[in-house]
């Protein structure tokens, strides 16, 4: 007897939620779990709070506090995300060694594929500006600045990561008046990562495209990177795999321009002219005006021949 039993749904609602975690080709937009350690306060709570007001409604939070070591048993932690059919999690801790803790990370296949731990430095909370805030479903321009997100393969993943944290559903579209919400991610010498938060304000200039100022609205954090936890080249490379149906197949002769337009090279064997039928075919059948003009043509021959005649009978 095998020990390995699969669990049937017994419920329309149960097939319907294994339905859902099976791979699909379109994938839907990514939920955030926020859960916190055995300790948990200060800036960690301020951070945790505003972060599921920045995710809303992609995102779910665990009230109760967690006995969890993510970077020495993330087994728990993994658990957890795949029970409340999560991608993404943040895990907020506070301890004497590592105080003002963040691990932010995702999941691929029920495992962790990567995993930053961040400290905060400083902190301000969205509260703390006392400034018209930004509409619940906004989606936010992300910006990152430095040369540095480019040069190890650990900021390349946080930079990806962070990516991930503050995106919510893809657009095809964007339109200039539906910009709003900036978040500004600045990486400085000593390795501090500098997150700001601007509203974008379209200003008056006298010309068709406005004027753009930015109004700080929070958070405002400064983090320090402790530890990371990355996925192997090959693992890495297989959760951005596209399935084959989404692929487009590239067509021969086909080229577009500046502007859109699309070109089109059609080849096309030796033709045989002898052959080509050209009696009674639309497309080489005259006009009213050209007949009328070839009569007129036939009358002009028929008088300028009998005159030829008559001259020669003289």
């Amino acid at each position: 007897m095998s020990l390995l039993r699969i669990r049937k749904p017994k419920t329309r609602k149960g097939k319907q939620v294994l339905l859902a975690r099976e791979s699909q080709l379109v994938e839907n937009a990514r939920v955030m779990l926020l859960l916190e350690g055995r300790k948990c306060g200060g800036d960690v709570k301020l951070y945790m709070k505003d972060l599921q007001q920045l995710r809303k409604p992609l995102v779910k939070v665990l009230s109760r506090n967690n006995d969890i070591s993510p970077f020495e048993d993330p087994s728990s932690l993994e658990f957890l995300v795949q029970k409340n059919d999560c991608a993404l999690f943040a895990f907020g801790s506070t301890s004497k060694k590592r105080p003002d803790n963040v691990v932010l990370g995702r999941i691929f296949e029920n495992e962790i594929l990567d995993m930053v731990e961040l400290g905060i430095k400083q902190y301000k909370a969205l509260s703390y500006f006392k400034i018209e805030k930004i509409g619940t479903c906004v989606k936010p321009c992300l910006v990152f600045n430095g040369p540095k997100w480019s040069q190890t393969d650990e900021l390349r993943r946080l930079r990806n990561l962070l990516s991930d944290t503050f995106q919510k559903d893809k657009i095809e579209a964007i339109r200039l008046q539906g910009v709003e919400h900036v978040i500004s991610f600045t990486c400085t010498e000593d390795m501090t990562i500098l997150m700001r938060s601007y509203k974008i304000l379209l200003k008056k200039s006298g010309q068709r495209t406005p004027r753009i100022e930015l109004m700080e609205i929070g958070p405002s954090a400064d983090f320090s990177i402790r530890r990371s936890k990355i996925a192997s080249e090959d693992f890495y490379k297989m959760s951005r795999k596209q399935p084959t149906e989404l692929k487009v197949a590239k067509k021969k002769n086909i080229s577009h321009d500046e502007l859109g337009n699309t070109h089109g090279r059609i080849h096309l064997g030796k033709q045989n002219l002898d052959k080509i039928q050209t009696r009674r075919v639309k497309g080489l059948k005259k006009t009213s005006e050209q007949k009328h003009d070839n009569r007129q043509k036939k009358k002009e021959l028929l008088k300028a021949a009998a005159k030829e005649m008559v001259t020669n009978k003289e």
